[in-house]
């Protein structure tokens, strides 16, 4: 334990490096990549925007209930774009419930119709990861500048697609990375910005999935590597950010290995199974199996997909231990960055508990954080949520002194406080500016996803991939300044 003395001190240190006092951080809103240019933002009334929803899943409601509860004054939703027709109106029915007005259906098959008639500002894409790069390109390239949940999309050819039509248009993307948002997360980047470690050469990541929240990846449409590029493209791209922005870095070089043990046919029979089924709804062990996943029986789920599956034949609940899953569940990563910073990373599906622990290790000492995930267990399909404060840590262990706890800033909401700051950047038509850069732009979409995607081919391979030989020439996305590796180093204490 620090003496009195010594916590004083770090108490103090810590004051000057990391200026996150509550408000500036929960509720402050930075910079926003489609904000208006306004010289007198309080005098002129800001524009009214309009937004078109491309994909209206479980994810959509999050953009719906912003455009038409929280920023209503300035932005207006013009229409919805799906390509199950049964779910397209399930979703209008939605809007008029909470607005109180109609607004417009299209199918995915006249998604320029939609464009043309009802001339949106942005689409906000929230399709399933493998179709982003098809309506981020063409919205693009009929005038409208464009927000894509992550992953961007899902393999080198289509990002390279992407960024030449970003270029050709001039039409701007934002990519939502709500991690970067939550308090905790900032706050680690402060810390790392400020020097408080020195330089980082080497960082340690591990993230853990449940059996409740990771099992669900694998009875989705995520279980197939050409729809969602594997969990090392569509979950880890989250976390593969997290580290371009906290070292201010861009991967170089992946190496990586990669299985799948727990969601097998073998482990369905080592559960005391006779064997695995096509799915939840139909099979005849599901009160023996504590996987099975009711879709009838729940009522957000039941609408959503149950409802709407004579009109696609999506299957929201297959069985997450049938042969044909191509996604691994067990996944260990190194890479390599511009900056000379490693990172040893690994992602592991089927844990007792949620969440992760990094550790950078730097000039100066080890910053260690950790986050035990608060998950809904309840298959709604909801995505992990407030964040128990007493499982949220930072700790510092400056060379030859004693550690220290850094008191954690506390979000409310999705993703740890993240979704609703992130969602102040994303529809504020007033400027600001945020020292932390946390909007996101489609280099950090590319440089995030690059990473899982040259994992993916290590993992076929066997070789180490270089990230320039799948997109040459990627333009460094914009980071804050951090300590660089000739700046001098007080020599620790005997």
């Amino acid at each position: 334990m620090p003496t009195p003395h010594h916590k004083e001190l770090s108490r103090r240190e810590f004051v000057a490096a990391t200026a996150l006092v509550g408000t500036s951080l929960l509720a402050g809103i930075p910079n926003t990549i489609l904000a208006q240019n306004s010289s007198s933002p309080a005098a002129e009334p800001a524009r009214v925007r309009r937004y078109a929803l491309v994909g209206v899943g479980a994810r959509y409601s999050i953009y719906r209930d912003a455009i038409l509860e929280t920023y209503s004054g300035h932005a207006k939703l013009v229409a919805l774009c799906d390509n199950n027709a049964g779910r397209l109106a399930l979703a209008r029915r939605k809007v008029r419930q909470k607005s109180g007005s109609d607004v417009p259906g299209f199918s995915a098959s006249d998604f320029d119709r939609m464009i043309q008639e009802t001339r949106p500002d942005i689409v906000i894409v929230t399709t399933k990861d493998s179709t982003h790069h098809t309506y981020l390109i063409r919205a693009m390239e009929l005038g409208c500048d464009v927000i894509t949940e992550k992953p961007m999309t899902t393999d080198a050819e289509k990002c390279r697609a992407i960024l030449e039509a970003s270029q050709r248009t001039g039409k701007k993307i934002i990519v939502t990375f709500n991690y970067r948002y939550s308090p905790p997360r900032t706050q680690v980047k402060e810390l790392l910005m400020n020097g408080v470690i020195g330089d980082v050469l080497s960082v340690d990541f591990h993230w853990l999935l449940d059996t409740h929240h990771g099992a669900d990846y694998f009875r989705r449409w995520h279980s197939q590597k050409a729809e969602s590029g594997g969990l090392l493209v569509h979950k880890s791209t989250h976390h593969f950010d997290l580290i371009n922005w906290w070292l201010s870095a861009s991967p170089v070089s992946v190496q990586a290995t990669g299985k799948r043990e727990f969601y097998t046919p073998a482990m369905a029979r080592r559960l005391g199974l006779q064997s695995h089924h096509e799915r939840c709804h139909t099979c005849p062990e599901a009160a023996k199996c504590s996987f099975h996943l009711d879709l009838a029986g729940n009522p957000k789920l039941r609408e959503l997909y149950l409802e709407q599956e004579s009109h696609d034949g999506y299957f929201r609940d297959r069985c997450v231990f049938r042969p044909d899953i191509d996604i691994e569940d067990t996944m260990n990563v190194s890479v390599r960055y511009d900056t000379g910073a490693t990172l040893a990373y690994s992602l592991n599906a089927f844990n007792g508990w949620e969440g992760y622990h990094i550790a950078f290790n730097g000039t100066k000492g080890r910053l260690e954080h950790g986050v035990q995930e608060q998950v809904s267990i309840s298959g709604d399909g909801s995505v992990p949520g407030a964040l128990k404060p007493e499982a949220t840590y930072i700790r510092i262990f400056p060379l030859r002194a004693p550690a220290y706890a850094v008191p954690v800033q506390e979000g409310v909401g999705g993703h740890g406080g993240g979704d609703r700051i992130m969602l102040d950047d994303i529809f504020s038509t007033v400027p600001t500016t945020d020292k932390f850069m946390r909007a996101s732009d489609e280099r950090a979409g590319a440089a995030s996803i690059l990473t899982g995607i040259a994992a993916n081919e290590a993992i076929r391979t066997g070789r180490t991939v270089e990230i320039a030989n799948l997109v040459p020439g990627l333009t460094r996305p914009d980071y804050p300044s951090m300590p660089g590796s000739n700046e001098p180093v007080p020599m620790p204490p005997r």
